[in-house]
């Protein structure tokens, strides 16, 4: 039956009569050659996400050194806000201190004694 002509088309029409496990050469062959197909697509798989893995950890590293330096910076902010603020503080303190002297050195501030104008 092999090599019979296809009477519609012209063509032959190839079929085969013996067992394929028969003929395991290549069998076994296109086995291998899928097999090695397969490990080249893993491997470029593997490879891709080799790549896709390293990129995020890229990402990932610089975000985590630029938050470290917003870190930085807001800690040197903090500290700047807090010798600014001692700073403020002593300054009232100097200030407070003058207004008291000052209105206890005025006439107008001084406490007045009612019991004493009252006799």
């Amino acid at each position: 039956m092999e090599g019979e002509v296809d009477d519609d088309d012209g063509t032959f029409t190839n079929i085969s009569l013996a067992d394929d496990t028969v003929d395991s050469g290549s069998a076994a062959l296109y086995s291998k050659q899928e097999n090695e197909l397969f490990i080249m697509n893993c491997d470029i798989d593997g490879d891709m996400e080799n790549q896709v893995e390293m990129e995020e950890k890229t990402r990932l590293i610089n975000q985590v050194l630029e938050l470290q330096h917003t870190l930085e910076d807001l800690s040197a902010r903090v500290d700047a806000v807090k010798e600014e603020n001692l700073k403020l503080k002593s300054e009232n303190q100097v200030l407070g201190q003058y207004i008291e002297n000052l209105m206890s050195a005025s006439s107008v501030f001084q406490t007045t004694d009612t019991k004493s104008k009252r006799k």
